[in-house]
């Protein structure tokens, strides 16, 4: 399946949280957009592996996406090594996005950081007509999707490009609260309160889609950062 537009990021949730109202956009747009999360989550405080993957396949549901995978490695060990690229650069060539938005380049959490430097050095790589990579017995062509984009998560880092996603604010929550061992649930059974247990997370992440809205003059909006220069075609375009 060719994907427009590729949300790669390390746990269950983090697409959802940084760029939950833009994939919720293009679907409703009718490009092919879809998820890859790079762990299970399986070190988090509430809930286990299993129940995050049903969650991450409800939300997913929610947004609409045409796929969404997980690639297994480990949370919290996983490093920016040959096994971890070649298993995102099999993804990359499998899907061949245009676009792939990733992690924070940094933020509270190392993992992100880490994982938004993996994911950019496989991209270069899958690009690599001599790393050779295998998909169900067949040899996988060199792709390298056109732009990526990284998320502003926990910490604010000033985006590069913001986008109004007014119309899909109520769907990028719907989607957050799937995960419902995570976010806003005072369960014993999910395990003790934690920083985004706290209702007062949700607070700060609609602040923020509202605090980057009102440099647009949008209701709500996300923002990116990208590592190279981005040009447009047309001034008269920008908002």
């Amino acid at each position: 399946m060719k994907l427009d537009l590729l949300v790669m990021t390390v746990h269950p949730d983090d697409a959802e949280l940084g760029a939950g109202g833009v994939i919720a956009k293009y679907v409703d747009e009718g490009k092919k957009v879809g998820i890859i999360d790079l762990t299970r989550g399986e070190l988090g405080t509430r809930g286990t592996a299993e129940t995050r993957a049903y969650e991450a396949a409800k939300a997913a549901a929610i947004l609409g996406v045409s796929v969404r995978e997980n690639l297994g490695l480990r949370d919290g060990f996983f490093e920016n090594r040959e096994t971890e690229q070649l298993e995102v650069i099999k993804s990359i060539r499998k899907f061949r996005p245009d676009i792939v938005i990733t992690n924070a380049l940094s933020d509270r959490h190392p993992d992100h950081g880490r994982a938004s430097q993996l994911v950019n050095d496989a991209l270069f790589l899958a690009g690599l007509r001599r790393v050779e990579t295998t998909l169900d017995g067949h040899i996988q062509e060199p792709f390298r999707p056109r732009l990526q984009l990284q998320l502003i998560q926990d910490l604010f880092i000033k985006p590069d490009i913001v986008i109004d996603i007014t119309p899909y604010w109520d769907v990028k929550e719907q989607s957050i609260l799937a995960y419902s061992t995570q976010f806003n649930s005072v369960g014993e059974e999910d395990g003790p309160q934690t920083y985004i247990s706290n209702p007062d997370f949700m607070s700060s992440t609609k602040g923020r889609a509202q605090e980057l809205g009102r440099s647009i003059q949008a209701k709500y909006a996300e923002g990116f950062t990208s590592r190279k220069i981005l040009g447009v075609s047309d001034l008269f375009q920008l908002v």
